[in-house]
């Protein structure tokens, strides 16, 4: 099996050199940038897999390059911010940013999110995985093929929203609570995972729904949590 690589960019190349030595103990190659700009020219000279991406750096900041990232790639991105208010972690996945992780942090905990993203991407790769296709309406699940459609046309989808289509579509019309769908998207317990779903959901509707704010497919039901309709 070839070697999945991450990238670590980070202005303070002692967390870079760190983390270097916690992901290269995990088998991952490790590839190094220090500002925005070269991360991407990193991505355009490597096959990169996941990124763990820092805010605050020159030339070009965090945010603005996950925004130029999302314009070409699906890769998962985990924000390593020193920004720990509710505010910038929700602003970190309003820009594509699949998790988002406060320093000071965890390294082990970290190394958990890293697995956990990339299982979720290796298999959104995978052509042989699950056979069928689920659907409802006009919305398409080929989970052999890894694609999504809506009314025929294949809806680009990062690993962990499709994670969340993938389990509400096998479980058409049953209503999950947050921490559920938490806990099964991110195989992790579901500490303020409220946000962070909400963000993805709201992303995930704005790119399959006519008009997010009256959804057809992807519905919320006050109190409980959400469901996508079986019709």
């Amino acid at each position: 099996m070839e070697k999945l690589n991450v990238m670590v960019c980070d202005d303070d190349p002692a967390i870079v050199d760190a983390l270097e030595i916690y992901l290269k103990h995990e088998n991952y190659g490790v590839i190094k940038a220090y500002t925005g700009t070269q991360a991407l020219q990193a991505l355009s000279e490597h096959e990169i897999h996941l990124i763990l991406l820092d805010i605050m750096m020159p030339e070009l900041d965090g945010l603005s390059a996950t925004i130029r990232i999302r314009e070409e790639r699906n890769i998962p991105i985990i924000i390593i911010s020193a920004k720990s208010e509710d505010t910038d972690k929700i602003t970190g996945l309003n820009f594509g940013a699949d998790d988002y992780v406060t320093k000071p942090f965890n390294p082990l905990e970290l190394m958990a999110r890293v697995k956990s993203q990339m299982r979720r991407y290796t298999a959104l790769g995978s052509i042989a995985l699950k056979n069928g296709i689920l659907k409802t309406g006009g919305l398409e699940l080929d989970r052999e093929g890894k694609e999504l459609r809506v009314d025929g046309e294949i809806i680009r989808l990062t690993p962990t929203e499709y994670g969340i289509v993938e389990f509400l579509m096998e479980n058409m019309g049953h209503v999950f609570s947050i921490a559920q769908i938490y806990e099964q998207v991110w195989n992790e317990p579901s500490y303020s995972a409220e946000n962070t779903v909400a963000v993805h959901i709201r992303r995930i509707r704005e790119k399959i729904e006519i008009n997010p704010k009256e959804p057809k497919y992807l519905k919320v039901v006050w109190g409980i949590g959400y469901k996508i309709e079986k019709y």
